[in-house]
């Protein structure tokens, strides 16, 4: 298959990385491994393009070299990642009607509240207008799927399991013993998270985190905790991680995401509360690499992480809970261990890429062969 891929929010290589971006990488990397010619299409970012109208003559210049770039010629199909409200693909569904290609999508939004809003509805109706025109949607959360079976019918949708390639994300002995002596944290237990230090939920949860292994921490418990990212709120975080527990906390920086096996194969324990997470990448790098995993039972979270088995999700904003959950793992090397072994199982039989992107695969040659 020759693919011709566009993601109107964030295009592949973005400077600031994302779940979001993660997803979109994997689902590109996946085509060329298989041997597809896969070109990017635009870089062209679309968001909230609907209220920048000095953009849109660039818009209209990316369309016309879209035009002259995707033939039926040259190029058997165009796959978009990712369209909703606040970027939708104005240039894809365009493309392909002048040059009578078939449009796809992968992770279509179809949300009628924001219809009601003056300042989303533009997006929504380009949205919309959008999704109709797709040939086929590909959709990695179930309450997406829901939303986009009242705009199509069911044979045109299709749920895929998000996931990672398991290959990536490996426990590693050696890696768990140096990283473990340059922490200089003997044998007590490790409590992981990662995230980018932004203003807004990322922040908000490791605050979160924070505090709930302070309270650990005052009431005696032998632990460590070790924080992997970097942002503007960074020197908010180390304030108050110094305050709550001097001493005990470490921050490592940003870590590229293929060496961060090595990062989860340090710890004992990943918590992180994700709120409202649309699916949480490094939940189901975490548990790959066997490490059980403490977050919030909300958005897409329970989709990756088999509670009570894989790890614990509590209630949303629940802090007894949610600090009792790391205390239960930390406190109970053998239910942790045992939890780890099931979460390495569960990610490699319901969450390999591998696998579910091949059903995406076998569905593409069956629209381009019809």
């Amino acid at each position: 298959m020759r693919i011709a891929f566009y993601a109107p929010f964030k295009p592949l290589g973005h400077p600031h990385p994302s779940g979001d971006q993660v997803i979109a990488t994997g689902l590109y990397d996946y085509f060329r491994k298989q041997g597809h010619p896969v070109e990017v299409a635009s870089a062209f970012r679309a968001r909230w393009i609907f209220w920048k109208p000095w953009r849109w003559p660039q818009l209209m210049g990316e369309r016309r070299r879209a035009a002259r770039r995707f033939s039926r010629n040259n190029t058997d199909l165009w796959l978009t990642y990712h369209t909703y409200y606040k970027a939708p693909d104005l240039l894809g569904p365009w493309t392909c009607h002048r040059a009578q290609l078939p449009y796809v999508i992968f992770q279509g939004i179809y949300s009628t509240k924001r219809k009601r809003n003056w300042r989303t509805r533009a997006g929504f109706i380009l949205n919309r207008k959008a999704l109709r025109a797709a040939r086929h949607i590909f959709t990695n959360r179930y309450a997406d799927l829901l939303n986009l079976k009242r705009l199509l019918p069911p044979d045109r949708l299709t749920y895929v399991a998000p996931g990672i390639y398991p290959e990536d994300f490996r426990f590693s002995a050696r890696a768990r013993d140096e990283l473990r002596r340059s922490w200089n944290v003997g044998n007590d237990p490790v409590i992981l998270s990662a995230a980018m230090f932004r203003p807004g939920v990322k922040t908000s949860g490791l605050v979160w985190v924070i505090r709930a292994c302070s309270r650990l921490f005052q009431q005696g418990q032998r632990f460590h905790l070790v924080i992997a990212g970097d942002g503007k709120e960074k020197q908010r975080l180390l304030k108050l991680a110094q305050n709550l527990m001097p001493g005990n906390v470490r921050f490592v920086g940003k870590i590229p995401r293929n060496e961060m096996y090595r990062f989860y194969s340090g710890g004992d324990i990943f918590a992180f509360p994700g709120i409202r997470e649309s699916l949480g990448m490094v939940y189901l790098e975490a548990q790959s690499c066997g490490i059980p995993v403490v977050a919030f039972a909300n958005g897409g979270i329970r989709e990756v992480v088999k509670t009570d088995e894989t790890g614990f999700l509590v209630p949303s904003h629940a802090f007894d809970a949610f600090t009792q959950a790391i205390n239960r793992l930390m406190t109970q090397k053998d239910l942790r261990e045992k939890m780890g072994r099931s979460a390495r199982s569960y990610v490699r039989s319901a969450h390999d890429l591998n696998r579910n992107y091949k059903v995406v695969e076998n569905i593409l040659e069956s629209i381009i062969r019809a």
